[in-house]
């Protein structure tokens, strides 16, 4: 049995979080409890790449899952929590090539199954290495059921999706224009290519007619793809070029005839009106050019570099052919001038390497009905965003979507679960060889052979060893992979076993709540979305909880070359992890970016030992007290007022994590904890239990004594879905304290106490902030006069004109008030003349007036030239705040928070003006 005595004056995170995570976890709290009547609720992690190390990123999104998980398992719900990691396809591919290029390699250097090999061993060294932070994190994850996106059953479920969607018709092949990232060598779909604002140019070109008469100039941002233009275009509308379409024109340096060409898709107001059309890398020339049958001339190939098409360029990084091609036209007189221009530059997402458009074969999913079932989820309330206002661009970006390109070049991922045979397909012997040549497939053309000679592709995911239709061995697999994001589309079915017909799918499908950052809305939420309506005919979560991201105090991106960067492992280190998390979660305004330095985790860190000091003192001071049954009738208004405070406290926590708004519950809970419970509460019984006013074994200190162990304990487990450690800490050691050691775990419930619900009492709520005005009141008075703290002081209560219910009530809780005021000498006028003592200060509460002689308190004379200073200051406070507030130019510029916050300040500084006005006639009287 721990004695209160034995509980550390100073709180110990790093002790505590090692003590009580392994608990959990051995006790097997982390599982769903047994399912009889529960209701299942589930949350799948949004999987961390395995290249990843905790970042506050992944501590705000997890904390705030933890936080709805653990709420909901001490609200007796099945509560299921799924860990695992992503494979992350070209992040993870990278870092092992970045780290073959120090040994003077590359993945080319291997056999595929040889690079696999490699990437495996690095999976396997560090691939788990964020699960065991989110361990530090205090996260509630059933590790029993931690799975990989790349693991058996995921690649079973994968292929078993892809052999569906091919089924369907939705997955087909096709040469398009693609996204290719020359970086990472491959295509890219198009919610993967972000897009950069850059200065650049605009090149003004002349095109002369073939004929010789006359020319047309073009104006484009990329001079060295004029190489492969295969025409100019201008709008049919364009008075300039009325009758001239049809013409030919001569291309400059490549000495090729294109012709002009009438296209209602060229804007005449970009430039000169007339552009050039480059099909082979342009989406929009691509278009064009599909409509006047135009030629596609590739003059840059998937290394980056120039093609043999670019002629006399061929070879060049296209860098190296720009400077070059703008040298040649000035040279021959082609450049008619240049101008800066900014522009969107498309860029991979994962490199930043400028994106090329390139024609290139693929596979594709068709996503137009997928996507349209999925606006239809969210509009008809199957599928809610929190908050609302993310809902519209949500379904805008369905309505718009185009099919998706699923194929990767690389190796690390699910390979195509597709098959060629050579013996029944179109293939020639040269074919053949060329394939044969080349099993990696660096050159992309020999994966088109092998694509275009297939008769009939053989979808299957196990390794082949005879063609079905034929019996030939001569069999080929698909090279490319699928792209990351369609497995982890699939996530919330793979973790819980489909494509089996599992008990933990039945039970568990659809899941409650996905947790997100809206940075990847499109990317992976619309995807499972369609993915789960497609494949199960259900939708694979209720609610999408969309959270911000961390950013620092300037509002900036968190990045290394800001230096700027705030290290979750650092702050928990530092801090402890329940500071870390009661910061992030009281900052998380659902849907808002928010702000972080260290300032918040100190204020967070100070909560924490606030609740430490105020358990102990609670624990030193039950006295051997043992739990009774005392009705709440039979208790104090002060007992009844903070119990009923409390329970509007629960409640409104309760209703805050139900619309998925914890940052507002935690802020409840934190301004009940510091200022009820701690500020006034126990400072009105301080005097029970130290036995100052009354016999302490009598029903008023009981009655108090039980008041705080009750309320302690449900302020306990209320905090504890946000700050797990220090309240199971607390709780064990507050029910030693009284007398009984638990065998449970507070993490396991209830959450609710058993007065959640108490009976009402107006007149309680009405007293207690009739003392709470007045004792306000009273500590301005002394914080504005400059009373020493110490000195108690005589106070004069004018209560002729006030109402007979504020009689009764100052009558009743008048003790509390001279307690907490430090007041000697209380005297009541409540009829008659009631004059106003000479030199005294005086303060209005409610409908009564207070004074407070100040003789003997205070140096009239140095503090009449303190307030005359205050108010100096804040009449030119005030008057610089209405200066900035009459400007409509900063009303109109300024943020609104920061109009708000002047106007409020403004509000203040009048009101402080007053009193310094009254103090200072108080003062001089």
């Amino acid at each position: 049995m721990q004695r209160p005595q034995d509980i550390p004056s100073v709180y110990s995170p790093e002790e505590t979080e090692a003590k009580w995570y392994p608990a959990w976890e051995s006790r097997g709290s982390f599982k769903p409890r047994p399912n009889g009547d529960r209701t299942a609720f589930t949350i799948v992690i949004p999987p961390p790449n395995v290249t990843g190390s905790l970042h506050m990123g992944h501590a705000l999104n997890n904390t705030l899952q933890d936080v709805l998980v653990r709420w909901r398992r001490m609200k007796g719900d099945a509560a299921l929590w799924v860990p695992g990691t992503d494979h992350g396809g070209i992040a993870t591919q990278n870092v092992v090539e970045k780290l073959l290029k120090k040994e003077g390699k590359t993945r080319h250097d291997f056999s595929r199954d040889q690079f696999l090999e490699r990437m495996w061993a690095w999976r396997k060294e560090s691939g788990d290495t964020i699960l065991h932070q989110l361990r530090r994190l205090g996260c509630s994850l059933d590790w029993t059921r931690t799975r990989f996106t790349m693991d058996e059953a995921s690649s079973r479920a994968v292929a078993a999706a892809f052999a569906a969607f091919f089924e369907r018709g939705l997955i087909y092949q096709g040469v398009r224009l693609v996204n290719w990232c020359p970086r990472c060598a491959t295509a890219l779909s198009d919610i993967e290519v972000e897009h950069e604002e850059r200065s650049g140019f605009l090149w003004h070109i002349r095109y002369p007619f073939a004929d010789g008469r006359g020319d047309v100039v073009v104006a484009t941002t990329r001079p060295e793809t004029m190489l492969g233009d295969t025409a100019v275009a201008v709008n049919s509308s364009d008075e300039r070029y009325a009758g001239q379409a049809g013409r030919m024109i001569r291309l400059p340096l490549m000495d090729r005839p294109i012709p002009l060409v009438a296209d209602d898709a060229v804007d005449s107001a970009f430039g000169t009106g007339a552009v050039k059309v480059t099909p082979a890398h342009d989406a929009t020339d691509f278009e064009i050019g599909a409509r006047h049958g135009l030629p596609h001339e590739r003059v840059i190939g998937f290394d980056g570099k120039m093609t043999s098409r670019a002629g006399a360029f061929a070879g060049l990084s296209i860098k190296e052919c720009r400077e070059k091609v703008v040298a040649a036209l000035e040279a021959q007189g082609f450049l008619v001038k240049v101008e800066p221009h900014r522009n969107a530059v498309s860029i991979c997402y994962r490199c930043s390497t400028t994106i090329e458009p390139l024609e290139s074969s693929q596979w594709f999913l068709k996503t137009s009905a997928m996507a349209d079932a999925a606006a239809r989820a969210t509009e008809e309330g199957r599928v809610q965003i929190h908050p609302a206002s993310w809902a519209k661009p949500y379904v805008a970006w369905l309505r718009n979507n185009r099919d998706w390109c699923v194929s990767r070049q690389i190796w690390w991922g699910h390979q195509i679960p597709v098959w060629y045979c050579l013996d029944c397909g179109d293939y020639s012997d040269e074919k053949i060889r060329r394939i044969r040549e080349d099993p990696a497939f660096k050159n992309e053309s020999v994966k088109s052979i092998l694509r275009e000679g297939a008769r009939r592709p053989i979808v299957q995911s196990d390794p082949l060893s005879a063609c079905p239709h034929c019996g030939g061995t001569n069999v080929v697999r698909d090279p490319d992979v699928l792209d990351t994001w369609f497995s982890s589309g699939l996530w919330p079915l793979t973790t819980l076993g489909w494509p089996d017909e599992t008990e933990a799918l039945r039970r568990h499908y659809p899941t409650s709540v996905l947790a997100t950052g809206h940075e990847i809305l499109y990317l992976w939420v619309a995807r499972m979305v369609m993915m789960g309506l497609a494949l199960r005919n259900d939708i694979p979560f209720r609610d999408v909880f969309i959270h911000g991201i961390v950013r620092d105090k300037q509002g900036r991106k968190m990045s290394k070359s800001l230096n700027n960067v705030i290290d979750p492992l650092d702050i928990m280190k530092k801090f402890g992890t329940d500071a870390l998390r009661f910061a992030l979660v009281s900052q998380a305004s659902p849907g808002r970016d928010m702000q972080m330095a260290d300032d918040n985790f100190v204020g967070a860190r100070n909560f924490a030992n606030k609740i430490w000091n105020a358990s102990r003192f609670v624990m030193m001071n039950l006295n051997g007290h043992r739990p009774e049954a005392i009705p709440l009738a039979d208790r104090s208004p002060v007992d009844r007022w903070v119990v009923q405070r409390f329970a509007d406290t629960l409640s409104e926590v309760n209703a805050y994590l139900t619309q998925f708004d914890p940052a507002q519950a935690a802020r409840a809970l934190y301004g009940f904890f510091w200022n009820d419970f701690c500020d006034w509460y126990i400072e009105l019984v301080k005097p029970l239990l130290t036995g100052a006013e009354t016999d302490p074994a009598g029903i008023a200190a009981r009655s108090a004594r039980q008041t705080l162990s009750e309320v302690l304990d449900g302020v306990l487990r209320a905090l504890h879905p946000i700050m797990p450690f220090i309240t199971e800490e607390l709780w064990h050691a507050l029910w030693s304290t009284l007398g009984t050691s638990p065998t449970g775990l507070l993490m396991d419930g209830p959450f609710e106490c058993p007065w959640s619900d108490p009976l009402s009492d107006d007149e309680d709520r009405r007293g207690l902030a009739l003392v709470q005005e007045a004792v306000t009141a009273l500590r301005t008075v002394r914080s504005d006069m400059n009373v020493p703290p110490g000195k108690r002081i005589a106070v004069l209560v004018n209560l002729t004109g006030a109402s007979s219910a504020t009689k009764q009530r100052l009558s009743r809780l008048a003790s509390h008030i001279v307690h907490l005021a430090k007041i000697a000498d209380w005297r009541v006028v409540e009829s008659g003349e009631c004059s106003r003592p000479p030199q005294s200060a005086s303060a209005v509460v409610g409908d009564f007036e207070v004074f407070i002689p100040l003789e003997g308190l205070i140096d009239f004379a140095k503090e009449r030239v303190r307030l005359e200073k205050w108010k100096a200051d804040a009449a030119s406070s005030l008057v610089r705040d209405e200066e900035r507030l009459t400007n409509p130019e900063f009303r109109q510029r300024a943020p609104a928070d920061k109009v708000a916050e002047i106007e409020t300040r403004r509000t203040e500084t009048k009101a402080q003006l007053a009193r310094l006005d009254a103090f200072l006639r108080a003062l001089a009287g």
